[in-house]
C-alpha cells in the first residue's frame, strides 16, 4: 500500500515539474479558478461491528451472520480446530504408556489346555535339545509369574514414561496457547483489514466528488486539463487501493473461518475488542522471569529432560540381575498310566543374571545418558530464545503504545494540510499537485490511524502469549 501511495506521489511531482516547464493549456488557464467545496476529511474507522462479507463469497449459512467476540472467537477455536484435538488425544495416549510399563509389577497369569498323542515307545531323536519321551494326555493348567525386584529398573521406567506424558500434556497446553494466539491475530487482522476498507470507501467517495466537481470546471473552461488528469489519476489511485482493500478483509476473513475450524468462509460480524488500551509492563526481566516459570515448552522440555534422567538410570540398570517367582499348577483326567497322579502343582525362584552381550546394555546406557544431555541442552537453548522473544515483543509493544499518539497526531495534520491544500486550490493559489500529495498524506494517515490500535491490540496479545500464555 505504501508502495502505491509512494508511486503515484512520484508521478504527480513528475507531472507538476512538466507542467511548471509548459505553457497553460488554453487561454482559460489563466483565469481565476472556481472555489471548490472543502473536501471533509474521511473519518476514523468506526468502532461498530464488522460487517458482513460480500454475499459472494461461499458461506455455510446465506444471509445470516454470526456475531463474534474475541472471546467467543477463542472458544470456538478450543471446540473445533483439529490442531487441539490431535494435542488433546496425543496426551491422552501417552498415559497409557504408563500403565503399560507399569503392568510389570503386576503378576502374569496364562491358562493352557494340551492335548498330546504319540506312536507307543516313540522318542524325539532329531532337533535341539528336549525331553525325548512323548506321553498321551489331555490336560489343562495355569501358570504364574511375577517380578521380585529387578532393583529398581521397572520403576525407574514408569517415572520415565510418567515424566513424558507430563510433557505430553505441556505440549498440548502449548498448542491450545499457539492455536489462541492464531485466533488473536486472525480477529485483529479481520478488523484492521475492515477499517482499512472503511478508509478506502471514503476515499473513493471523496475523490470521485473532488473529480466530478473539476470536470464540470473543466467543462466550463474554468480548469485545466492538467488538473482533470491529475484528479481521475487519483480517483484511480483510490479504487486501486479499495480493491486490496476489498481483497485482503475476504483474504482475513478466510483465515479467521479456518482457525476457528471451518473448511468454508463464515459470515461474521466482528465485534470491536472494547478493553481499554493499557501501556505494557514497564520492567521486562519480571516478564522474563514468569516466562521461564509458565511457558509451557519451557515446563515440557523439563519433564522430557527428567524423563530422559529416569530412562538412563532405568537403562544402566540391566546390568542387574533380574529375580522372579514362578507357579505352576493343573490338572490331566486323560493321562499314560505310568503317572499316577492326575493332578500336577510346582512353585520356584528364577534368578536371571546379565553376564555378557556384546556390551549391549553398556551402550544402551551410553545412548541414554547422551540423550539427556541432548535434552538439557536443548532446554538451555530454548531459554536463551524465549528470552529473546519475550524482550522483542516487549520492545514491539511499546512501540506499537508510542505509535498511537504519532499516528493520532498525523491524521490531525494530514487533515489540516489537506483543507489548507484545498483552500489555496480553490484561491487559485496552489496547484492541483499540491491538493494530490495532500490527498495521499491524508489516506495514508488515516490508514496508519486504523492500523495503529489493532498493531497495538495484536502486540499485547503476543507478549502475553510469550510470558504467561492467552
Amino acid at each position: 500500500m505504501k508502495t502505491l501511495l509512494t508511486t503515484c506521489l512520484a508521478l504527480a511531482m513528475s507531472a507538476f515539474t512538466l507542467a511548471q516547464g509548459a505553457p497553460a493549456l488554453g487561454a482559460h488557464s489563466s483565469l481565476p479558478a472556481a472555489p471548490l467545496p472543502q473536501q471533509a476529511a474521511p473519518p476514523a474507522p468506526s468502532s461498530a461491528p464488522m460487517a458482513a462479507p460480500q454475499s459472494g463469497a461461499p458461506q455455510n449459512n446465506p444471509g445470516t451472520s454470526i456475531v463474534l467476540s474475541l472471546k467467543d472467537a477463542q472458544a470456538l477455536a478450543l471446540k473445533n480446530n483439529p490442531q487441539i484435538s490431535v494435542a488433546r488425544l496425543s496426551a491422552l495416549a501417552s498415559l497409557q504408556v504408563t500403565r503399560e510399563v507399569r503392568s510389570n509389577l503386576w503378576p502374569t497369569a496364562t491358562v493352557d489346555l494340551t492335548a498330546a498323542d504319540a506312536n507307543t515307545g516313540a522318542r524325539i531323536t532329531a532337533g535341539a535339545l528336549n525331553n525325548p519321551i512323548i506321553y498321551e494326555r489331555a490336560a489343562g493348567g495355569a501358570m504364574v509369574s511375577q517380578l521380585l525386584t529387578d532393583f529398581g529398573r521397572t520403576t525407574n521406567l514408569i517415572s520415565s514414561a510418567n515424566l513424558a506424558a507430563k510433557a505430553e500434556n505441556q505440549n498440548a497446553v502449548a498448542t491450545k496457547e499457539q492455536i489462541l494466539l492464531a485466533v488473536d491475530q486472525a480477529f485483529y487482522n479481520s478488523l484492521q483489514t475492515h477499517a482499512v476498507l472503511t478508509v478506502a470507501q471514503q476515499t473513493v467517495k471523496e475523490r470521485q466528488t473532488v473529480a466530478d466537481q473539476i470536470d464540470a470546471l473543466f467543462k466550463s473552461k474554468l480548469k485545466s486539463e492538467l488538473d482533470l488528469s491529475f484528479a481521475n489519476v487519483n480517483l484511480a489511485q483510490a479504487k486501486l487501493l479499495l480493491l486490496d482493500a476489498q481483497n485482503n478483509e475476504n483474504a482475513a476473513l478466510a483465515a479467521l473461518s479456518a482457525v476457528l475450524g471451518f473448511s468454508n468462509l463464515q459470515n461474521f460480524q466482528l465485534a470491536e475488542d472494547s478493553t481499554p488500551i493499557t501501556p505494557p509492563q514497564s520492567d521486562v526481566d519480571d516478564l522474563i522471569a514468569t516466562a521461564f516459570a509458565m511457558r509451557p515448552e519451557i515446563l515440557a522440555l523439563e519433564f522430557q529432560s527428567e524423563s530422559a534422567k529416569k530412562f538412563h538410570i532405568a537403562e544402566r540398570d540391566l546390568l542387574l540381575p533380574d529375580i522372579r517367582a514362578l507357579a505352576a499348577v493343573g490338572d490331566a483326567p486323560i493321562r499314560n498310566p505310568l503317572i499316577t497322579s492326575n493332578w500336577y502343582g510346582a512353585a520356584g525362584v528364577n534368578v536371571e543374571i546379565p553376564v555378557f552381550n556384546g556390551f549391549l546394555y553398556t551402550a544402551r546406557a551410553r545412548e541414554a545418558l547422551l540423550r539427556a544431555q541432548a535434552t538439557d541442552e536443548r532446554l538451555r537453548d530454548l531459554r536463551d530464545r524465549i528470552s529473546r522473544d519475550v524482550r522483542t515483543s516487549w520492545l514491539n509493544a511499546n512501540t506499537a503504545f508510542d505509535r498511537l499518539a504519532v499516528t493520532e497526531q498525523l491524521v490531525e495534520q494530514a487533515n489540516l494540510a489537506l483543507s489548507l491544500a484545498q483552500s489555496r486550490y480553490n484561491l487559485g493559489l496552489g496547484s492541483i499537485v499540491e491538493l494530490s500529495q495532500a490527498q495521499l498524506q491524508q489516506t495514508q494517515a488515516e490508514i496508519s490511524n486504523a492500523e495503529a490500535g489493532y498493531d497495538y491490540r495484536l502486540s499485547l496479545a503476543v507478549l502475553q502469549y510469550q510470558t504467561r500464555g492467552l
